[in-house]
């Protein structure tokens, strides 16, 4: 929970200035230096990759899962977060009658006399964002939302004190499985006590109480925006608990103003398209499908090339257009898979007689680190609408890479296609047992005086194994 002191910059826009709410917000920055606030590369440390204890270079992998690098989705939704939460503060001026009198009386109390600079009109957006897990949906409204505080602490302003003493900017939360408006309801409460340091409030009776209760929270803490994750879990159907989630949040947006971002995996936006009213309101603000990225685009290539400078092997392995096609090809173009692949593959070859990374450890880094997300049905279509011609130079590239290694060292170690494609089989397979066609052999070979001849003779021990089971 980030907690800031108040300090004003004057507003852009003349309707925004003398609202110390906007006033308070991280100043408008160029994209480059919002760029660079969102990106987090950890240190090398470039002479590790030389220290002769690979136990050491093992730990450094872990330096993998914190880089963070923004990719071209990151500015609309970053503007789009930072424009509707000034859009929604831009009626809820606290020096404002207007808002004294929206604090003051309930949502649907609106009193006769209208205050001099009128009765307040909410102006609050929705946003929405769709994406498969592991497609950095996640990542990216962290770092989006971790750019504002989520409290803010008021004292005066240009010398007159302020009612108003903390600004809760943002809040998120999960939507509850059973679609539950009072679950919801009594989620939001929990995350704005904690939001504000107090202690925990006792939820009313009944729903009706609830929600006047947390409409006045809200409006009380001055909530910028409110994000909902796993909005997937509301199944939309013609009555019952979903409906009744979904009016309750569309009235935080239209008699509160307060902007809601709803984050989803597929296929909340189906639902949204065939059963939500009200569906323009989800996208009024912002509406974005992230998916799996294109093997030629920008985001990928930078991401993989930032990516690929963090290889601790006590040999550098360039990165090369075939190297790249593997890595793509494994991950599917998605950046967590792509991630954990290039990581584990380390791990698999640090410490053994050749520390080259190749298609084989790729794939064997693959096998280690998505070994069931790889069997998704998701990762399967996506491979399978793979251009075919990719797919034939990705197989060129990697058989003329086989036949050209240089097979010595650690039998065991993946860089051996020999053995690498055949284990990454056997770990996945699912039908071993009949696989063994004779599960008795060994006890065979125990009962023979010469059992060693008796493994030979049925090739199961090799006087040479490297040539005997190299491709031809």
């Amino acid at each position: 929970m980030r907690v800031e002191l108040a300090v004003y910059k004057d507003a852009i826009l003349p309707e925004h200035q003398g609202n110390p709410l906007i006033e308070a917000l991280p100043t408008k920055k160029s994209w480059e230096s919002v760029m660079e606030d969102f990106s987090n590369y950890p240190d090398y440390s470039e002479e590790i990759a030389d220290h002769p204890n690979p136990l050491v270079r093992d730990e450094y992998l872990n330096r993998i899962e914190e880089i963070r690098q923004p990719l071209t989705d990151y500015e609309a939704c970053f503007r789009a977060v930072e424009r509707s939460i000034k859009k929604g503060y831009s009626t809820k001026n606290p020096l404002s009658p207007t808002t004294v009198q929206y604090l003051h009386y309930f949502v649907d109390e609106r009193p006769d006399i209208e205050p001099r600079t009128g009765f307040f009109q909410p102006k609050g957006d929705g946003l929405t964002l769709i994406g498969e897990s592991g497609v950095g949906k996640t990542s990216m409204i962290e770092q989006v939302l971790g750019y504002f505080p989520n409290v803010i602490v008021h004292e005066s302003y240009q010398g007159q004190q302020l009612e108003l003493r903390k600004q809760v900017v943002w809040i998120k939360v999960d939507c509850p499985s059973n679609s539950s408006v009072r679950d919801l309801c009594e989620e939001i409460l929990s995350t704005l006590d904690l939001a504000l340091d107090r202690e925990k409030t006792k939820p009313a009776g009944t729903i009706g109480a609830l929600i006047r209760q947390l409409e006045q929270c809200i409006k009380s803490s001055f909530l910028g925006m409110l994000v909902i994750d796993e909005m997937q879990n509301l199944q939309f159907k013609r009555t019952g608990g979903e409906n009744n989630l979904l009016r309750f949040l569309h009235r935080l947006v239209n008699k509160l103003g307060v902007p809601l971002f709803f984050v989803a995996n597929p296929p909340f936006d189906q639902s949204l398209i065939k059963e939500l009213k009200a569906a323009r309101r989800a996208e009024s603000g912002y509406h974005h499908t992230m998916s799996v990225l294109a093997r030629d685009s920008v985001s990928w290539n930078a991401f993989i090339e930032q990516l690929w400078q963090y290889q601790w092997t006590n040999v550098y392995t360039e990165l090369t257009e075939e190297l790249n096609d593997v890595l793509h090809s494994l991950s599917v173009g998605n950046i967590d898979m792509a991630s954990r692949t290039y990581r584990e593959a380390q791990r698999l070859i640090i410490g053994s007689d050749d520390e080259r990374l190749t298609a084989a450890t790729l794939e064997a880094g693959n096998a280690v680190a998505c070994g069931l997300s790889r069997q998704t049905e998701e990762v399967i279509d996506l491979k399978v609408v793979l251009p075919k011609r990719k797919q034939r130079n990705t197989r060129s590239a990697r058989e003329t890479a086989v036949k050209t290694i240089d097979k010595t060292g650690d039998i065991t170690k993946p860089q051996h296609p020999e053995f690498a494609t055949k284990l990454i089989e056997l770990v996945n397979a699912v039908d071993l047992k009949s696989r063994i066609d004779d599960p008795d052999l060994f006890q065979q070979a125990a009962e023979l005086e010469d059992s060693i001849r008796y493994l030979r003779s049925r090739n199961i021990v090799l006087d040479d194994p490297l040539s005997e089971l190299a491709y031809n």
